[in-house]
């Protein structure tokens, strides 16, 4: 890691539902995050569970230094909509030497720019993990996306006991310490996961959470 660089420090930037998971299971693992957010009812969601978040009106690189993400070991560019905004922030982070940048593609040619300018591309509504894919093949293969030691994103391919049922009845949340962030079904991402969608046979499940627990969890699937 560079000097002046904390390693366990994560900045994020942008709360739609890939930023807000990221945000809130980095902190449940007990990292520092650092959030910034032009619409502050996103961050009312979310502010008794992280201290460092910040409302702005733009985010530019007098509001990168100041709010701490200049200096994150990591930092998760999580802008959707706008692809324009998208890429000037990266290009931001990165003039900054953030040793580490990650950044939310909407698409193939979008995620090629950013990589040419020297981000990570992570594709969360497309198939989450394979861009920044760790082939893991223990009791199954995983498309995993290592975020830190003890966070990562995971696509795991639902058994039969895990569908026909609705999110609130599986209930990873309490049963396995994960969060599922977008259902992948027939090619196609579903990122409202309500809790009373029901799960389907051939869903796959986006799930976050720590290292151990997505372990547990792909035993008890492959059981």
């Amino acid at each position: 890691m560079k000097p002046g660089f904390n390693a366990d420090s994560y900045g994020i930037i942008g709360l739609g539902r890939f930023g807000t998971s990221l945000a809130l299971e980095l902190a449940k693992a007990g990292k520092e995050v650092v959030v910034l957010e032009i619409e502050t009812e996103k961050l009312d969601a979310i502010k008794d569970q992280i201290s460092n978040i910040y409302p702005v009106k733009s985010i530019t690189r007098d509001v990168l230094r100041e709010s701490g993400i200049s200096h994150c070991g990591t930092v998760i560019v999580c802008i959707g909509k706008d692809v324009e905004s998208n890429i000037l922030v990266t290009m931001g982070v990165l003039e900054l030497g953030v040793p580490r940048v990650i950044a939310k593609a909407t698409s193939i040619d979008h995620g090629k720019v950013l990589e040419r300018i020297g981000a990570e591309a992570v594709f969360p509504e497309i198939e989450m993990g394979t861009r920044l894919a760790h082939s893991l093949t223990s009791t199954g293969t995983l498309n995993f996306l290592e975020l830190c030691e003890d966070f990562s994103i995971a696509n795991i391919n639902l058994a039969s006991k895990f569908t026909e049922q609705t999110i609130a009845d599986l209930n990873l949340r309490k049963k396995y310490h994960l969060n599922i962030i977008v259902v992948i079904r027939d090619e196609k991402a579903i990122s409202e996961v309500t809790p009373d969608m029901v799960l389907k046979s051939g869903d796959v499940a986006v799930v976050g959470g720590s290292n151990e627990a997505i372990k547990v969890f792909e035993k008890a699937n492959e059981a």
